[in-house]
């Protein structure tokens, strides 16, 4: 078997274990309670226990993935200001994309007004997340227990503290940091090899997480709000396809063809899992082995996207904050249509990159305009359809970041990006190896 036959089966085997997973959940829905009861009870636990296994061995490399990651590009940044300039890009690209994709989600839904005349009622058992205040998140930055913010997967903490230490290596006597700098370099190349283990095992994983998901998606509760979330698919598909190319065209000079092309695995993994920080591992080798970014590039800028980068979870509370006041036909002015993306901008930066976070977060925006918080009940049921695509746009976005940053500092390989018919094309995992700085 050659080297594209090998790469491209991955991507036939996600999409196939999407299409099963989706049948086998949606037939064992079907069948409950017309066959024996207890053998629906087993092979749904099957599939849940096989599916929460996938996604702990995930998670388990969140935490070591993000913090080598952060130290050892860090350290590949050669001096503070390389670092200062790199971060500035990263994070100014971040919030003007997020601002886009907010108020794309807002003008979207004042145009077609999808909860106009639904005659929905919230349920008033619901009960809404306590939401994160902007305060607290500025406040908890930097963490006062390191460890215990590895524990708790704070996200913005461990990625604080992975750029002091990073910061803190790079100003050390270069004989006294030698060996801490060997260590990072070996530990980057051990967790490469174990993402490559884990991942061998995908489209297995895959299979099941989808099976589970439609096991318990409501059909009634998506047809009543199908147009909520075909109006909420459509703009997300727009902002990834025409707002990222635009990008990466008028920024970058690069080809929004070639570039989506070479993310096509990053974009069904992270539909599957609807977990930006379970997609980090794979972000990264894609933008470094397909796109060309250097690694000290795609170090920083992939994990730190993960938590600030929340273009598709923008659009989501965007719409979802016009549906509810046109469900409960509450009008809302210009400054509430202001406040909205401000506070839906902010709020995506304390988003964590797991699945359904961005609920939590839109307890805050409906705060802020004094919209009914138990109006969230009204799209939490279909939210598992939603997440799963924002964040394939939160994640193209990250990589797209990634490519702009690399090219403005020289970090881009062209030859690598525009290269055809090789194993950088695609992702093949049992070739997987570390791209040193």
């Amino acid at each position: 078997m050659n080297e594209k036959t090998k790469s491209t089966s991955l991507t036939t085997k996600i999409m196939l274990g999407l299409f099963l997973g989706a049948i086998l959940g949606y037939a064992l829905r079907e069948l409950h309670g017309a066959v024996d009861s207890d053998l629906i009870k087993n092979i749904f636990s099957f599939i849940t226990i096989a599916a929460d296994l996938f996604l702990s061995s995930l998670r388990m490399l969140v935490v070591p993935v993000i913090f080598i990651s952060i130290v050892y590009g860090t350290l590949s940044l050669t001096d503070i200001t390389t670092l200062g300039r790199v971060a500035g890009k990263t994070t100014l690209i971040y919030l003007l994309t997020t601002i886009v994709a907010v108020t794309l989600g807002i003008s979207s839904a004042l145009l077609i007004k999808p909860g106009a005349n639904t005659g929905l009622h919230a349920s008033s058992e619901y009960s809404v997340p306590s939401a994160t205040s902007f305060q607290d998140i500025v406040s908890n930055l930097i963490p006062s227990n390191p460890i215990a913010a590895m524990v708790n997967g704070d996200t913005i903490q461990i990625i604080v503290f992975a750029i002091f230490i990073g910061i803190a290596i790079s100003l050390t006597n270069v004989k006294k940091a030698e060996p801490v700098i060997r260590l990072f370099e070996s530990l980057n190349a051990v967790i490469a090899k174990l993402v490559e283990f884990i991942m061998s095992f995908s489209h297995y994983g895959i299979f099941f997480i989808t099976a589970k998901i439609f096991t318990t998606i409501s059909a009634t509760a998506v047809g009543s709000l199908l147009m909520y979330i075909l109006l909420t698919y459509a703009v997300m598909l727009i902002h990834m396809f025409i707002t990222y190319s635009c990008i990466l065209k008028f920024l970058a000079n690069i080809s929004p063809i070639k570039f989506f092309s070479k993310i096509k695995d990053v974009i069904l993994f992270s539909f599957s899992t609807a977990s930006s920080n379970a997609t980090i591992p794979i972000s990264m080798n894609a933008v470094t082995k397909r796109c060309g970014v250097s690694n000290k590039i795609a170090s920083f800028t992939i994990p730190l996207g993960s938590t600030v980068n929340m273009d598709g979870t923008s659009i989501m509370q965007g719409i979802a904050t016009i549906f509810i006041a046109q469900a409960y036909n509450l009008p809302l002015g210009v400054n509430d249509y202001i406040v909205v993306i401000l506070t839906a901008t902010l709020a995506s930066i304390g988003t964590a990159g797991v699945p359904s976070a961005g609920v939590i977060m839109l307890a805050m925006v409906l705060q802020k305009v004094g919209l009914p918080m138990e109006g969230i009940a009204l799209v939490v049921g279909v939210d598992r359809l939603i997440d799963m695509l924002r964040t394939s746009v939160n994640v193209a976005g990250d990589c797209v970041t990634a490519c702009v940053v690399a090219k403005s500092e020289g970090e881009l390989d062209l030859d690598v990006f525009n290269k055809q018919d090789n194993d950088a094309d695609n992702i093949d995992l049992h070739h997987m190896h570390v791209q040193d700085k």
